[in-house]
């Protein structure tokens, strides 16, 4: 799903304090970077092609447009649980400060944080129990003062060795896409019909283009075919509804989009490199 980030104010961030019952947004990706500070709560993790269990202490920066979800383990979801979710999330503009962070060499490093981010970055306990009270802080803090306190925890983040890239080295997303207001409505689109059956006929007409030129500035936009990108999205679909666990693999084929099992077993294979049944045997 593309969440849309609302930043109040005209202001380059936006923080959060989550105290609920357990994390509540599905499988999704925006525009916007993202750092998620788990104060208390546990489950798993999904960040791009990496699912791993996360539990108090958990500090992760996503990138512009990388999936994600946070699921809480089956017990918070319970209606006589007194479990919660507490959690500092931190949004901000992937354009933030960009003319000083690519060409002033005192923010060279947080150009290269940046770019690491598209793979999804864990960083260690040691980090994150050291960097609690700063996030804390942003969280009531305001105006300059929290711009000030921000740039502090970027640097800091940007300067710490002790982290993990998430996604694996064969993941990549465009990133590009984010100067082209034509390619965001495009990708809107899509994002909303593509458990549907889509073609390439439709999307053109509707953007106003024939087939054959959709299909070279949809490729030079996004290096990738629009049936390949469809297809994509149909795969990460379907892994969070595998990740769910509530339908046959039969039953998630149809509800991604994919016209029979077949296609789904083939594409979801080539993307992942298994099938859909050793996927789902792997969660369990």
């Amino acid at each position: 799903m593309h969440e849309q980030v609302v930043i109040p104010g005209g202001s380059p961030i936006r923080v959060k304090w989550n105290d609920l019952p357990h994390f509540e947004f599905p499988w999704h990706f925006h525009y916007e970077m993202e750092i998620v500070f788990v104060l208390r709560s546990y489950g798993m993790r999904f960040v791009a092609d990496n699912t791993e269990s996360f539990d108090e202490g958990d500090l992760v920066l996503v990138g512009s447009q990388v999936p994600h979800y946070w699921k809480n383990d089956p017990e918070f979801y319970s209606d006589d649980s007194d479990l919660r979710l507490n959690a500092i999330i931190v949004q901000f503009s992937a354009d933030f400060m960009e003319k000083a962070i690519n060409n002033y060499p005192e923010m060279t490093h947080i150009k290269e944080l940046f770019e690491r981010s598209a793979r999804g970055i864990y960083f260690s306990r040691n980090f994150s129990s050291f960097m609690e009270d700063k996030f804390k802080l942003l969280y009531n803090s305001r105006g300059f003062k929290r711009l000030l306190l921000f740039l502090e925890i970027l640097d800091a983040m940007a300067r710490e060795r002790e982290y993990r890239l998430l996604a694996s080295a064969n993941y990549s997303r465009k990133g590009s896409v984010l100067k082209d207001d034509r390619l965001k409505k495009i990708l809107n689109y899509i994002n909303l019909n593509y458990t549907r059956q889509l073609s390439l006929d439709e999307i053109s007409s509707s953007f106003g283009m024939n087939p054959s030129a959709f299909s070279r500035y949809f490729k030079h936009k996004t290096s990738k075919t629009f049936v390949q990108y469809v297809n994509d999205m149909r795969v990460n679909y379907a892994c969070k509804l595998l990740q769910e666990g509530e339908s046959t693999i039969v039953n998630i084929c149809f509800e991604c989009g994919f016209n029979n099992l077949s296609n789904f077993n083939r594409f979801f294979k080539s993307k992942t490199g298994i099938t859909p049944k050793q996927y789902s045997d792997s969660l369990s």
